[in-house]
């Protein structure tokens, strides 16, 4: 026989010992599925009417809720009677929920009150225990009210009150009666020195008495020379902890024309000397110096030219003193302009 008889006699043996119950599915001499064939065909037929609708595919919106429904809603999510919940929650659900976010809150307080002891533990109140200011003082005046700015006319009063008063503010508490009552008089010439007590002890502070800033006190004169176009401009150095300015000789003090012509300043007078004395130093801060009264070196202009507009420049002068930074104008020196009129 043939081999193409015999081949085509065993295909239609297979044929016909093959159940008539299976599915679609006719085993081919090279292994393909007649139902995988029907499937490709299918893919390349082109799409009916039907399916190229897609309106029909479309979300249908649903109705709109009454007000009546809306408000049933929200009872029903605030208290839901049949499930026992609210705002969609069982009791056990909020139960573990508040105990969650107690349990936190009480962490996170634990943490931070644990932090903030250790801090407190490492610092002391009395001192810092990194100092990262710039050791040479700065100087500050008074009156500053509006800038570093003095004009005024002597005959007109409400021109340099302002500053008058600037001035009786300041000096309150250097009144002679406050002085004697809280510090004691000191009459050496070297630094006071307090450092072998205690950390916690209050310190001693020096007296400084209003009244020895002779006519720019206030006590003579309550209008600080401004009546007479005189004025008087009080400068002090600032305060740092633990400095010991001028390393053992008390700071100078000068003023002079910075802007204009120089002879319109005339005579400068400083009361009650024109030097920061060393008794008034280490200042040991707020805390332990309570009572402290920075010193003050009061200037007055008593020859200043009428009508002329000129910058003043106050600086101090000594050891370990800055007074010529080209970045801070206020570091050992300060610079006002000063206009007095008739």
């Amino acid at each position: 026989m043939e081999p193409s008889s015999t081949e085509g006699g065993a295909e239609e043996t297979l044929l016909k010992n093959h159940p008539p119950n299976l599915p679609h599915k006719v085993i081919l001499k090279h292994g393909q599925e007649l139902e995988e064939e029907q499937e490709e065909l299918a893919e390349h037929q082109p799409l009916e009417q039907e399916d190229l609708n897609f309106e029909r595919w479309k979300r249908r919106p649903l109705p709109e809720r009454t007000l009546h429904q809306k408000i049933v809603d929200i009872k029903t999510y605030l208290w839901n009677a049949e499930t026992k919940e609210f705002m969609g929650r069982s009791g056990k659900s909020w139960s573990l929920i508040l105990l969650f976010y107690t349990a936190l809150y009480v962490f996170l307080a634990a943490m931070f009150g644990g932090c903030m002891f250790c801090l407190m533990w490492s610092i002391s109140p009395y001192h810092p225990t990194f100092n990262d200011r710039v050791m040479p003082p700065g100087m500050t005046m008074s009156p500053h009210l509006e800038g570093h700015e003095i004009a005024f006319n002597a005959s007109d009063r409400k021109s340099w009150k302002k500053y008058t008063k600037s001035m009786d503010e300041y000096l309150r508490p250097y009144n002679d009666g406050a002085q004697e009552k809280k510090n004691i008089r000191c009459a050496q010439d070297r630094y006071f020195m307090q450092d072998d007590l205690e950390e916690s002890t209050e310190r001693k502070a020096c007296q400084f008495k209003r009244s020895w800033l002779g006519d720019c006190s206030g006590l003579q004169d309550p209008h600080y020379g401004y009546s007479q176009g005189r004025p008087c401009v009080l400068l002090r150095m600032n305060r740092i902890l633990g400095y010991l300015p001028g390393q053992g000789k008390p700071i100078n003090v000068t003023c002079g024309v910075k802007k204009g012509p120089p002879e319109a300043l005339g005579e400068i007078q400083f009361f009650p000397k024109s030097i920061f004395d060393l008794k008034y130093y280490p200042y040991y801060g707020k805390l332990r110096h309570v009572n402290y009264s920075a010193p003050v070196v009061a200037v007055r202009f008593a020859g200043v030219q009428y009508d002329t507009h000129i910058q003043v420049q106050c600086k101090l002068n000594g050891k370990g003193i800055i007074n010529d930074s080209p970045t801070d104008r206020y570091l050992g020196s300060v610079t006002f302009s000063l206009d007095v009129g008739a």
